[in-house]
């Protein structure tokens, strides 16, 4: 039987879509396949496409071996599949589902208090602002940009800051199912983390906005330009 832990591990991993198709990817191959083969297949950078197989391994849910072709220079390291993916929709989105369906009952459709629930989720990452130098809080977005980023990376969300610098693009959601049936609530409860993280960072959060579903597989967060100390 595997370990409770591992399967937390499992889940955790398998939240971020781009590892769920790396590692379909990866268990419908052949032969063991290598950093550029997999970042090439799916479209993603080189140094994504590592860290998110990194995160696979690290599930045990692929395991890599090094190719040694006789050849000079670094050998290429390559993964394969160890175990087959969890199933899609597992007992703890179902349970998210239930949940989701009965806070939208609320007269506002369960937005208020989804979001005061994201804003007590994101204590869970209370750290984040202990990266933050003092002296660079004069300069409220590019203080609050780099430890958001880390934790909607960490998370799932797969998040890209657009030229404009105020507006980040969240290109996964390891909750998408869950989103498109409640997004009141499931969006609101993104909303309400995002808010916490940027209020634990010293900064006023009302101005910030979620845009849920501008395509079918990308969400928009717009910060205000200059955010109140």
């Amino acid at each position: 039987m595997v370990a409770t832990t591992q399967n937390d591990a499992r889940h955790t991993a398998l939240a971020s879509e781009p590892r769920r198709r790396a590692l379909a990817l990866i268990t419908g191959s052949a032969e063991p396949m290598g950093v550029g083969a997999v970042a090439e297949a799916l479209g993603l950078h080189i140094t994504t496409a590592r860290f998110h197989l990194e995160q696979l391994e690290a599930a045990g849910l692929v395991e890599r071996q090094v190719a040694r072709a006789g050849q000079r220079g670094r050998p290429q390291v390559l993964f394969s599949a160890v175990a087959a993916p969890l199933p899609v929709e597992t007992a703890q989105q179902q349970l998210a589902q239930a949940l989701a369906a009965v806070i939208s009952e609320d007269d506002d459709g369960g937005r208020a208090r989804s979001v005061r629930a994201g804003e007590r989720w994101s204590a869970q990452y209370a750290d984040v602002a202990d990266a933050v130098a003092p002296d660079t809080l004069d300069a409220p977005v590019a203080t609050v940009m780099p430890p958001l980023l880390r934790v909607l990376t960490e998370i799932g969300f797969e998040p890209e800051v657009r030229p404009d610098e105020t507006t980040i693009a969240l290109t996964a959601c390891p909750f998408r199912a869950e989103a498109r049936e409640n997004p009141g609530v499931v969006c609101s409860v993104h909303l309400g983390l995002i808010k916490g993280l940027v209020t634990s960072l010293g900064h006023d959060a009302e101005g910030i906005r979620l845009e849920p579903f501008v395509q079918p597989t990308l969400c928009l967060v717009h910060l205000p330009a200059t955010l109140a100390n």
